[in-house]
C-alpha cells in the first residue's frame, strides 16, 4: 500500500468517525421519544404486559451503564448525547479490532 493511498485511507477513516460522532452527540437529542416499531406494535396489539418482568438484557454489564438510550448517572441535558459518544466509539473500536485481526488472519493465508 502507497502512502498517498495510506493517507487517503486515513483521512476518510477519520471523517466518517467525525461525521458519526457529530451525528451521535448533536442529533441524537432530537430523537423521537415515540415508542419504536416493535413496542409500538406490541401496544398496539395489546401483548407488552407479556414480556419478561425482567429481561436477560437488563443483567448484561451494559445495561447497567445504558438504559433507554442514555447514560446513567450523568445530567439528562447530556445524558443521550454521552451515550451517543461512548456508544460510537464503543462500535468503532469493535469494528477497528475485528478489521484489524480479519485482515492479519488473511495475510497470513
Amino acid at each position: 500500500m502507497t502512502q498517498a493511498s495510506q493517507t487517503r485511507n486515513r483521512a476518510f477513516i477519520i471523517s466518517g468517525l467525525g461525521i458519526a460522532l457529530l451525528v451521535a452527540v448533536f442529533l441524537s437529542p432530537f430523537a423521537s421519544s415515540d415508542p419504536d416499531g416493535l413496542d409500538r406494535v406490541a401496544q398496539d396489539q395489546g401483548f407488552e404486559k407479556k414480556a419478561a418482568e425482567e429481561p436477560i438484557s437488563h443483567k448484561l454489564p451494559f445495561y447497567q451503564i445504558f438504559e433507554e438510550y442514555q447514560l446513567r448517572g450523568v445530567p439528562e441535558q447530556i445524558a443521550t448525547p454521552a451515550a451517543g459518544l461512548v456508544g460510537t466509539l464503543v462500535a468503532f473500536g469493535l469494528a477497528w479490532g475485528a478489521g484489524k485481526v480479519l485482515v492479519r488472519n488473511r495475510e497470513h493465508d
